[in-house]
């Protein structure tokens, strides 16, 4: 089953999204209707915890799904791992693109771009390390480009659209990332909504509500799911003619109803009892 936790008093999602490495519209989405700044105490919450890899990790080591604001990092030895990531706001979307990264700065000076200064006329032309710099204490520079990868002070925009268009992650997060990558690594950013993987023989859907949904999430609205047009046809030629008559279609049309950001399971078992809407998900290490 999906992971849960319970609300602790005077605990919000922010908390909730810190203590388990998850952005803020990543747990909104799993839990709609939740109140973000005053969930009931005790309520169970459901922790999206478990991610199904885009294919592009086979060509990237760092994937970047802008859909559901994570990074997906494959190193040379050992399991898929992946991180919350705040993105570009509106006005500030980045298009799929492959870039590289060209750069690593450990305490970085910020230079506001024109964007920012543009907002912000009084900031000053650069702002030393330390606790006021928004790039935090680590940068991942990306090619052709003012974005980057980085930390910082404003931890709560982790997981969600409030950036100029650079990804934030969580200051641990950060760390972890910055000491294993080097310079030269692709970077593949994609705008993928519909993830779909085989694991242990059986296809799983996860779903997203896509970017502009979160606008709506951020704001307490009804998010309109982000669903691929070609989806069914997508998940016909990923089960493939064994597995395609085990295709729940019920549980497809559930799915796209209620993008959860939570992989189900699509393909019933061959022999047993019908499997739940929200089956068990994929072992941890299979991201």
């Amino acid at each position: 089953m999906a992971e849960s936790a319970r609300v602790l008093p005077g605990e919000t999602v922010m908390d909730l999204a810190r203590a388990h490495d998850l952005g803020f519209v990543e747990i909104m989405a799993a839990n709609p209707g939740l109140d973000p700044w005053l969930p009931p105490s005790d309520r169970l919450v459901l922790l999206p915890t478990t991610h199904l890899p885009p294919p592009q990790l086979a060509h990237a080591p760092l994937v970047i799904n802008l859909a559901e604001m994570r990074l997906f990092w494959r190193p040379p030895n050992g399991d898929v791992r992946s991180f919350p990531v705040g993105i570009g706001r509106d006005g500030s979307k980045l298009k799929p693109t492959t870039m590289r990264v060209v750069a690593k700065r450990r305490d970085p000076v910020w230079v506001p771009p024109p964007s920012v200064r543009a907002e912000k006329p009084w900031l000053p032309t650069e702002v030393p390390p330390g606790p006021d710099n928004p790039l935090g204490a680590f940068s991942l520079d990306l090619g052709g480009s003012l974005i980057r990868i980085h930390g910082t002070n404003l931890p709560d925009g982790v997981g969600r659209r409030v950036s100029h268009g650079c990804f934030r992650m969580y200051p641990e997060d950060i760390a972890t990332l910055f000491d294993h990558v080097s310079v030269g690594t692709r970077v593949a950013i994609v705008d993928e909504p519909a993830k779909l993987a085989h694991v242990d023989g059986e296809l799983w859907l996860e779903l997203h509500p896509g970017q502009d949904a979160a606008d709506a999430i951020e704001a307490g609205e009804k998010a309109e799911p982000s669903v691929p047009a070609d989806l069914e046809d997508r998940i016909a030629a990923a089960a493939g003619p064994e597995a395609a008559e085990r295709v729940d279609w019920s549980l497809v049309a559930w799915a796209a109803a209620h993008p959860l950001g939570i992989p189900v399971r699509l393909t019933r078992p061959a022999t047993g009892p019908p499997i739940d809407l929200l089956a068990t998900t994929p072992r941890q290490n299979s991201e």
